[in-house]
């Protein structure tokens, strides 16, 4: 059996928290009879998980793995949680054993969460190695865009793919758009009214337009201020005259920012670049598992070891 999955996100998620979505995520594709389970019975086999997107980062074993356990199958991995699969076409990537019919019961919703993660990772991975390049000394984000009811996955996978998760849902840190504004009048109102539900221990973000409204943000007293649908020499021009005033002051830049532009966005006075597209259009992984054939042919196929 391999070394069980070393990453440090995978302390993160408790383990009553993997069992409650697993069992979501299977009452979801079977709410009741499974008529196809039938005709495989319950023979125990061995399924091999295939990635076959190389140069791939793998995430979600945690996810993966809790779902064929409530289903009672093992799974032993061969590449650790945030490794980089190889160049290969086809790279064997875990074992899965159990009966039959359970082993199958599990397979897509085990493979969807491993796919979405993974590929959320690896565009993290990738932009994280832009911002390295550029020497950069901020920190790469997600948003908020998230799949509803899979937020929880998709923040991880950006854990693992090695940028910032930024805020959880609204009851972490307090972000001020462009509706709480002009619903409450102005940014110095939104700002106060905010800051008196949620005192002291949550940071306070204001989204805003143009170098005036970031100094009347930072002036009612918000911790960060993002610099929304700025063009990069506008931006580098705004932040550094904000971070001149208010040294303390956190800039994030967000709105039009892409894999392939991100660069242009890793100012020196910019302390955060958060990106929607990191969940919002990412490719996923291509994974398959496919069941052993007695004869052990599928081992010949892809030139893989018999594993024990």
């Amino acid at each position: 059996m391999s070394p069980p999955c070393e990453h440090l996100a995978v302390r993160s998620v408790p383990h009553h928290t993997l069992t409650r979505l697993a069992r979501a995520w299977l009452a979801e594709d079977t709410p009741n009879f499974d008529p196809a389970g039938v005709c495989v019975g319950s023979r125990e086999v061995e399924a091999r998980l295939l990635c076959k997107t190389p140069h791939s980062i793998l995430a979600g074993c945690p996810f993966f793995t809790a779902v064929f356990t409530e289903v009672g199958c093992t799974v032993d991995w061969i590449y650790q949680e945030g490794a980089e699969i190889g160049e290969d076409a086809v790279t064997l990537t875990a074992v899965v054993r159990g009966p039959a019919n359970s082993l199958l019961l599990g397979e897509r919703p085990a493979l969807n969460c491993l796919a979405r993660a993974s590929g959320i990772a690896t565009r993290c991975s990738q932009l994280q190695a832009i911002a390295k390049a550029h020497g950069w000394h901020g920190e790469v984000a997600g948003t908020r865009k998230t799949t509803p009811g899979f937020r929880l996955v998709e923040k991880y996978a950006m854990l693992v793919g090695g940028v910032s998760m930024h805020r959880q849902d609204l009851s972490g840190m307090v972000m001020l758009k462009d509706n709480h504004v002009w619903a409450s009048g102005s940014i110095s109102e939104a700002v106060k009214a905010a800051r008196s539900v949620c005192g002291f221990s949550s940071k306070i973000e204001v989204e805003c337009r143009s170098a005036e409204e970031g100094r009347e943000a930072a002036r009612a007293g918000a911790d960060v201020v993002m610099l929304d649908n700025f063009q990069p020499q506008e931006l580098r021009v705004t932040a550094q005259a904000l971070k001149e005033e208010f040294p303390a002051l956190l800039i994030e830049a967000s709105g039009g920012v892409t894999p392939e532009n991100v660069a242009l966005y890793l100012s020196s006075h910019v302390d955060v670049v958060s990106l929607g597209c990191i969940t919002q259009g990412c490719p996923v992984v291509d994974f398959s598992l496919k069941v052993q054939k007695p004869d052990g042919r599928l081992n010949r196929m892809f030139n893989q070891p018999q594993i024990d």
